[in-house]
């Protein structure tokens, strides 16, 4: 009797403290699932083969472009691609620009700029780092503007020889 008894109370007793188990740890483990898809996907607008847009274009999302859109587009922080479709007649402002397609219009992008091989740029590109594939077509003026990280350690290497004149 002595060994039923604890085996019909072992059941009963064991069954209740496993379903909360996984439900405390159902959470954790949500959040955890969460956090490394949180960084990796990104939010990415599409506007497909058959869209034209006339207009300014601004947004706080990255953006594939495979219609046509004439007029500015605006993207700080995001990355614009333009795709194999893609026809833009435009000023682009973004942190990356990847252009498939084709471009008129000057590019200014505070990271990177990268021309495919069936890609073609018409327009002047200013950029912290450029790429342009073998078949690529581009046409304008490059400018490689220097990080802001370069000239602010500039600035922080003369600040100390100033800091130790002013104590002398």
């Amino acid at each position: 009797m002595w060994t039923k008894q604890p085996q019909s109370e072992a059941p009963s007793y064991s069954p209740s403290p496993v379903p909360p188990a996984p439900v405390a740890s159902t959470p954790q483990s949500a959040n955890y699932a969460a956090r490394p898809s949180a960084p990796s996907a990104r939010n990415v607008a599409c506007l497909g083969e058959t869209i034209e847009v006339k207009g300014k274009i601004s947004g706080e999302e990255d953006l594939q472009v495979d219609g046509k859109v004439e007029g500015p587009i605006s993207l700080q922080g995001q990355r614009l691609t333009v795709g194999r479709t893609g026809q833009l007649n435009s000023e682009v402002n973004a942190r990356e620009v990847v252009v498939y397609g084709k471009v008129h219009g000057n590019l200014r992008a505070s990271d990177r700029v990268e021309i495919k091989k069936d890609g073609s740029v018409t327009g002047d590109v200013i950029t912290a780092r450029i790429s342009i594939e073998d078949g690529a077509f581009f046409k304008g003026r490059i400018e490689i503007e220097r990080g802001k990280q370069n000239s602010s350690s500039v600035e922080r290497e003369s600040e100390p020889v100033t800091a130790g004149a002013a104590a002398d």
